[in-house]
Formats: structure tokens, C-alpha cells, sequence
């Protein structure tokens, strides 16, 4: 199976290792930059291309749109009409998602957006843990997920790619990407309401703290910001009967059960991050994330995140930030 990655940058490379480590190295690489394709070839032996003019002659199965996320919607204009099916990367401007959304529906060709965190087991094992029922309804939550931007990629000043522009901003692209699991879990609120602002010299808007409320049944509060010198994420899940706690760093869920007044610990899998990333941002959920990708393929049903429920998401972001 042949495939093409566009965008040679971190995420790039990482989704390379991921069809390799997959079993797949029939694979394309295309970066409007020589030496992030330089750099790929000899990391990974891939063959760059130096443009997409002849995209059609080479036999692509399946492409795979690693770029900064305000040009997401450029490459699925591509490839959508010539029929090729599209991984993307996480996404964070509404108005191309409804683009990209109206192309898959126009072509009839699947696009499986980026949902990386339904793949982390500590998360799996928090949702297996709620829907479940054993403890009762929700009350309320707390989740606090920051890392100090400039940690993000030390060899590389923040100015020089997006997350320092207004748009793709940092803390604003981590908001949806922490609501996908956290809708999944716990559903849509009815209300929302929110702060944001920039308390630190990135020129963007670094901190975002909001506020829910599902149907009065419940609420919860979630602090989003990249300015936490030490990376954080950190869950205080409440239900009737039990107490589930989370810090990334533990690499395990606790679970207090009030019945049987017991802590039982749900102990993460190992597995290592790449090299020069915090160790916590473990390399086997996106290799997973690839594999359900590749089950989308025969079966869109398979993926876990459809379109519309991006765009839905990018809706709620959009009710967070007219709050504020």
C-alpha cells in the first residue's frame, strides 16, 4: 500500500514511524521545505517529492496531511476530488473543517480527523470506568491540561511556525483537541462559559479557563494553558459512588470506590516517547490512531471520529471563545 505524508515537520515524521513501525515503507514525503525532506529521507528512507503536480501517476492509497492546520483544508482540495482518502491532523479553524467536510461529502471519500487522545489507555480506562455505571452519575470535574510552550519544540523559537499565530495558537488548538475524549466521555454541554487571555509575552492568547454545564446534571471546569513550567495533565472526576483521579505523570488511573471504601489502580502499559519529546506523550497511541485509520480504509464506520463530529467540536470551541 502506497502512501503520501504532507508535512515533514514533527507530526510528519512521527506518522512516518508510525507506517513503518506498522509494516508499511511504501511511503511518499512531501514538505514545501528542502531540509525537512532531506532530513526524512535520511531518517526513514522515504522519497521526497518536489511537488504534487503528478500526484495521480504514482498509485497513493492513502494520504496523510501533517501541516499547520490552517493548511489542512489546501491538500484535502487536492486529494478529495481525485479520490484519495485523508488522515488530518488535528484541527482548529471551524470554517475549513466545514469545507473539508462538504468535500468528503462532494467526493464521496473518507477523512479521518485526528483524535489522538481517545488512544491514550489512561483515557480508555477513565471512559471504561464511567460507562460502566458501577458508580453511579457523574457530578462534576475538574481537568487542568498545561506545558509551557517554548517546551514544545526547543529547537525551534515558537515564532517560527504556528503556534505563535492568532488562529492556530497553542492554547486555542489544545482546547479541541482535549474536548474530543472529553465529550466522548462525558457528553455536549448546554452551557458554556469561559475566560482567555494572554498572561505571558507569546502574542496569542495562552490561557483558557471554562466552565460547563450538562443539562444541570452535572458541570465541570477545565484549565487549558501553555504556560506551565512543568507539563501537566491532571483529571478530579466525581461520581456518585467513586472518585476517579488522573496525573499523566503517574502513568496509572485511581479509582476510589466510597462502596467498599478501596483505591483500586489501573496501571498504565508501558510505552516509550520519541526522542526529545516529554515522556509522557507516549509514541504507541498515535501508532494506534494510524492502525484504526488503516481499518477506516475498508470501513469508514471503524474510525472513531467522523467529520461531523469535528466540526461539532470546532462549534463548541466557537461557543467558548464568544463567551469570553
Amino acid at each position: 500500500m502506497k502512501f503520501i505524508v504532507v508535512g515533514l515537520g514533527s507530526m510528519g515524521k512521527r506518522r512516518i514511524r508510525c507506517l513503518k513501525k506498522l509494516g508499511y515503507n511504501e511511503i511518499y514525503g512531501y514538505d514545501i521545505r528542502e531540509d525537512r525532506k532531506k532530513e526524512s529521507e535520511m531518517l526513514y528512507g522515504i522519497q521526497s517529492l518536489d511537488n504534487l503536480d503528478n500526484i495521480q501517476t504514482l498509485g497513493i492509497e492513502a494520504a496523510i496531511i501533517s501541516t499547520p492546520p490552517d493548511r489542512h483544508l489546501q491538500y484535502v482540495e487536492l486529494f478529495a476530488p481525485i479520490h484519495i482518502p485523508c488522515f488530518v491532523e488535528a484541527s482548529v479553524i471551524l470554517e475549513h473543517s466545514l469545507k473539508i467536510k462538504e468535500l468528503s461529502e462532494k467526493y464521496s471519500v473518507f477523512i479521518a480527523p485526528s483524535c489522538t487522545l481517545k488512544f491514550h489507555p489512561a483515557i480508555n480506562d477513565i471512559k471504561n470506568i464511567v460507562n460502566s455505571g458501577e458508580f453511579g452519575k457523574v457530578t462534576n470535574f475538574t481537568y487542568h491540561c498545561g506545558q509551557y510552550l517554548p517546551d514544545w519544540h526547543p529547537w525551534e523559537d515558537i515564532k517560527d511556525y504556528y503556534v505563535s499565530n492568532k488562529e492556530t495558537g497553542a492554547a486555542r488548538e489544545i482546547v479541541p483537541f482535549e474536548l474530543v475524549w472529553i465529550t466522548e466521555i462525558l457528553g455536549y454541554p448546554t452551557e458554556v462559559k469561559s475566560f482567555k487571555g494572554e498572561v505571558m509575552n507569546f502574542g496569542i492568547d495562552d490561557v483558557y479557563t471554562i466552565c460547563f454545564n450538562f443539562n444541570n446534571n452535572y458541570y465541570g471546569n477545565m484549565l487549558v494553558d501553555v504556560v506551565s513550567r512543568f507539563a501537566t495533565r491532571s483529571l478530579i472526576l466525581n461520581m456518585e459512588y467513586g472518585q476517579i483521579r488522573w496525573n499523566w505523570e503517574e502513568s496509572m488511573v485511581k479509582l476510589y470506590d466510597a462502596k467498599k471504601q478501596r483505591w483500586l489502580y489501573f496501571n498504565q502499559p508501558y510505552s516509550e516517547a520519541h526522542e526529545g519529546y516529554n515522556k509522557n506523550i507516549i509514541e504507541q497511541m498515535y501508532v494506534d490512531e494510524i492502525k484504526a485509520f488503516l481499518k477506516g480504509l475498508e470501513d469508514p464506520k471503524k474510525y472513531p471520529y467522523s467529520i461531523d463530529e469535528d466540526v461539532n467540536i470546532l462549534q463548541l470551541l466557537s461557543k467558548i471563545e464568544n463567551f469570553s
